[in-house]
């Protein structure tokens, strides 16, 4: 080891039980770390970094017609209805009364697929 290192080892083999409490509570307040263990080693029930992040991804998406061009009003109100199946009267609600969920609970690619669908004839979308 370094030199600097072995002075501060032998340093901390001196100090009672007193100084090296008030030593950790001291580094834990300077650095904002904390020195508490972690008791719990079944790793099964301890969730990895990788782990996590397959926990959080969304598998349902809600598509959500947020604006219409007024010029392309007719054109958005036949590809709603398509992606709804719903009839002219709720369609046109939708169209007329935005921001309006259009699909609820559906995969990433059919979402992706109704944003297209939708942006491409003047209307716009978002997916949460």
């Amino acid at each position: 080891m370094n030199e600097k290192i072995d002075s501060i080892i032998e340093q901390l083999k001196t100090l009672t039980l007193l100084e090296a409490s008030e030593l950790v509570t001291s580094i834990e307040t300077v650095f904002g770390v904390s020195t508490a263990v972690n008791l719990n080693t079944n790793s099964a029930s301890v969730p990895t970094t990788a782990q996590a992040e397959v926990a959080e991804e969304k598998t349902e998406f809600t598509v959500t017609l947020t604006e219409v061009d007024a010029s392309k009003k007719i054109a958005v109100l036949k590809v709603v209805r398509n992606i709804t199946g719903f009839g002219l009267k709720e369609s046109k609600e939708i169209v007329d009364n935005t921001p309006k969920i259009l699909k609820e609970s559906i995969s990433k690619d059919e979402a992706e697929t109704i944003k297209k669908e939708v942006e491409a004839v003047g209307g716009k979308v978002e997916i949460k």
